[in-house]
């Protein structure tokens, strides 16, 4: 069974952008039947001021996005707590993280910030930089 693409907030921006190289790995995602998928707040945090609303609308009318429960919260405070970390540096990220961890595997996630995204996803996700 496929598993689950996730973009964070810059995978997510190029893909408002059309670049080609986050284009070209959600297209292979899709053609392999993976989910993709980012959180709520992720798309809070993703550069939309030079993107046109409607070209906003349109891809997040294409992905799935993960809504932000108390549930998810909790994990992403635990997965905080748990590597000593705090604040709305890391806010974002755990939300993106806890969503990964309970995402169907095998779970891609693309981010231009491998290093806290590693550290909170744990090995069973794959990092990729963009």
């Amino acid at each position: 069974m496929p598993g689950t693409l996730l973009l964070d907030s810059e995978g997510l921006s190029k893909l408002y952008l059309k670049d080609r190289a986050v284009m070209a790995l959600v297209q292979a995602a899709i053609e392999e039947g993976f989910r993709v998928a980012t959180t709520a707040m992720t798309t809070l945090e993703a550069d939309y001021e030079r993107i046109h609303p409607a070209r906003i609308r349109w891809v997040l009318s294409r992905i799935d996005v993960y809504d932000v429960t108390k549930e998810v919260a909790d994990q992403a405070a635990a997965l905080l707590r748990d590597q000593h970390l705090h604040g709305h540096k890391y806010a974002i990220d755990a939300v993106l993280a806890a969503a990964a961890r309970s995402a169907r595997g095998p779970v891609t996630l693309i981010t231009s910030d491998p290093e806290d995204l590693t550290l909170l996803c744990g090995p069973a996700v794959e990092v990729i930089k963009v």
